[in-house]
């Protein structure tokens, strides 16, 4: 079980925006972290761009993998967007805990709205915002089965309806394609692009095969 980012965002109009973000990419050689670290970012923020106010939702995902580049095989986010827009997303590989996930996201929304003026939200961003804690709780809920017993799952989070989209593009509006997105992001460098775009094709050549 692994969690490899944890970040929290304000969701816009219509672009969210980065406020804080901690990443535990250590089963990532070095070359490959760059590229990992903003893809998680870019699939964070348009998580939380086509998520509505008030949900929670998991969204699986297929990894893509090229040469030296592997991303996890296969992920779970989770996403909570709360009805005043601050949003946290986890990025855990499939056999971690949903019920833990969601826990530390409440928690750390609830933790950041403490410490962080909501008048800097939709401004801030991770220079700007002074808040700590995020590399604390994304290393402490490694073990989920320490941090369950720690936080005493609220008994209500069982009760609140989670949204499971199967794929990333079950996000999307009609006639939005996932590739575009890629190519339009100010998350991603040339570098991610082009191994984006290189992992689809080769991953396409594999399911025809």
């Amino acid at each position: 079980m692994k969690l490899y980012s944890l970040s929290v965002l304000h969701k816009g109009a219509t672009k969210s925006n980065l406020l804080k973000s901690a990443y535990d990419l250590s089963s990532f050689s070095f070359f490959q972290r760059s590229s990992v670290q903003e893809f998680m970012t870019f699939t964070s923020a348009l998580i939380v761009e086509r998520s509505a106010h008030g949900s929670r939702a998991s969204v699986k995902e297929q990894g893509y993998s090229y040469n030296s580049y592997p991303l996890p095989p296969e992920y779970l986010c989770h996403v909570y967007v709360r009805n005043d827009s601050l949003s946290a997303v986890v990025i855990a590989d499939s056999e971690y805990p949903q019920r833990v996930a969601f826990t530390l996201l409440d928690k750390v929304l609830e933790e950041f709205s403490r410490q962080v003026d909501s008048i800097d939200w939709p401004s801030g961003n991770p220079e700007t915002i002074n808040y700590k804690a995020l590399d604390i709780h994304l290393a402490k809920y490694q073990n989920p089965r320490e941090a369950d017993a720690m936080t005493k799952v609220q008994a209500e989070l069982d009760e609140t309806k989670i949204i499971l989209h199967n794929t990333m593009e079950s996000l999307l509006e009609r006639g939005e394609k996932l590739d575009d997105l890629v190519q339009k992001s100010e998350h991603l460098g040339n570098q991610s692009k082009a191994f984006y775009k290189t992992a689809r094709k080769q991953n396409s050549c594999c399911e025809v095969m």
